[in-house]
């Protein structure tokens, strides 16, 4: 007769049970995490769709790390078909007064709505160098052909790597650089009349 094991649970013995209840909040918590993120990022994207929708949201808001501090270093080449010297970091310092650079393209709509801002600009004698972001040169030279050049300055960025390291989201885009090349204010859309009058003016009459 073979020995039965004694399998009735002892005193003070405690008895198996499911996973401990912190433990699978964590990783109930940890595999919600992504979903969490998603939901805001979607609140996020629908509400500055919402804010454009109603004229209320402020590109303004794009926050630019480079506001306070000097341009990055970069040196572009001309757009030969302008007849326009290109320029490099090297030419922001020791300035006569308050600049605009801006970040603009031939296909680009918004850009076409900004640039009588910018000739009008151009006219006043404020100097304003540009940019050419992801071009064609031929499209950018038609495009200042019909529209008129403001430009006392213009550099082609075919890569757009200059665009990055200035943070750029999306053209067009501007920004003021006071007397000692400190950037001062950026615009991430196009500078319109309001813009002109309520933010430009102002800070180039502050930094002149």
């Amino acid at each position: 007769m073979s020995d039965i094991p004694d399998t009735t649970p002892k005193a003070g013995t405690p008895e198996p049970g499911p996973a401990s209840a912190p433990g699978l909040g964590r990783r109930r918590a940890l595999m919600l995490a992504p979903l969490g993120l998603a939901v805001a990022g979607g609140a996020g994207f629908y509400a500055m769709l919402r804010g454009m929708g109603t004229g209320t949201y402020d590109p303004r808001g794009v926050p630019s790390a480079l506001v306070g501090r000097a341009a990055p270093p970069f040196a572009l080449p001309p757009l030969e078909a302008a007849g326009l010297p290109a320029f490099a970091n090297t030419d922001l310092t020791a300035l006569p007064g308050p600049v605009l650079v801006n970040f603009w393209a031939s296909w680009c709509v918004p850009c076409i709505i900004e640039h009588p801002q910018l000739m009008q600009l151009s006219r006043e004698g404020v100097k304003v160098l540009g940019i050419n972001y992801k071009d064609k040169p031929a499209d950018a030279a038609t495009f200042l052909t019909r529209h008129g050049n403001p430009f006392a300055r213009l550099g082609r960025d075919e890569p757009g790597r200059v665009a990055i390291d200035w943070g750029v989201y999306g053209v067009p885009e501007t920004y003021l650089l006071d007397r000692g090349g400190i950037i001062r204010w950026r615009w991430a859309g196009p500078v319109t009349p309001e813009v002109l009058e309520q933010d430009i003016r102002p800070l180039l009459k502050r930094h002149a």
